[in-house]
């Protein structure tokens, strides 16, 4: 059976869909996304995407008023691509629309609105094990606060690390931590957690929120501040979060390992109550 996807108010097999070379997502990468994970058909965190999506397109001017109609046509296309009772991913991506090339935005376009699912299973050898990160210049665009489709920078960074056989790639901004090609960064150093804060140089990762919220409940300290890039190979415990990657410890970063090389009990607590609110 062939995979269904959603484009402009229709499902359609993918093979048969077709986006306009004058989509401005095409030309001017002028649009934006969401990732929203389901557990065995269960959203996770649904509306709090929604939220995030809702203020990307308003950052951007995209004026979208349909977002509520979304989860039925998630669960509608997770059921007919069969994969309503695995975990799967639901990736949404919104643009400007199509029009003539200018670099003003064009008034009264239709939005071109592209939904597909994926499986998306744990990658348990990574939860379990932890992963090697390295660390590199961000040169990203200085509104990462955007969930913006416009990836290059994050591309080329992550492929550093693959190319590398490291899990991902750790930003270093005036050599402050501030993120990661697709995960936030959270460092634990004497029992308390720290993370960047929320500005313009980092996304508002959902994860994140919840891994705060998992501190707040069980009386673990956190603070958010950036953490200096010479502090990341002093620190106790490393680890990312982020939809596709939970919350996986980071054992080693560059040729230095953290801690004992060993995923750290915090870490290890956060991931628990996680898997805890999933299940």
């Amino acid at each position: 059976m062939s995979e269904l996807v959603y484009l402009n108010g229709k499902f359609i097999k993918r093979e048969d869909a077709r986006i306009s070379p004058d989509d401005r997502g095409f030309i001017f990468a002028d649009g934006v996304y969401e990732v929203i994970k389901y557990y065995k058909g269960n959203s996770f965190c649904f509306e709090e995407h929604l939220t995030r999506l809702k203020r990307s397109l308003l950052e951007i001017n995209i004026n979208y008023s349909s977002l509520d109609s979304f989860k039925p046509v998630f669960l509608e296309l997770l059921v007919r691509n069969n994969l309503n009772h695995s975990d799967a991913g639901i990736y949404l991506q919104i643009t400007r629309g199509v029009n003539k090339r200018i670099h003003h935005f064009p008034m009264a376009i239709e939005p071109t609105v592209y939904v597909f699912t994926f499986e998306l299973p744990s990658d348990i050898e990574k939860l379990e094990r932890g992963i090697k990160v390295i660390t590199r210049e961000d040169i990203r665009w200085l509104r990462c606060d955007i969930k913006s489709v416009s990836l290059l920078p994050n591309t080329m960074l992550y492929n550093r690390a693959f190319e590398s056989g490291a899990g991902e790639c750790i930003l270093i901004r005036n050599r402050k931590v501030t993120e990661a090609t697709h995960s936030s960064v959270l460092g634990v150093k004497n029992g308390v957690v720290t993370t960047h804060p929320l500005n313009n140089l980092v996304l508002p990762g959902i994860t994140r929120k919840i891994v705060l919220e998992i501190c707040e409940k069980n009386d673990i300290p956190f603070e958010e501040r950036p953490l200096e890039e010479k502090e990341l190979f002093d620190l106790d415990e490393l680890f990312i979060a982020g939809t596709g990657s939970e919350i996986t410890p980071v054992t080693q970063v560059n040729q230095s390992l953290i801690g004992n090389g060993n995923p750290g009990k915090i870490t290890r607590l956060i991931q628990k109550k996680f898997f805890e609110m999933i299940n």
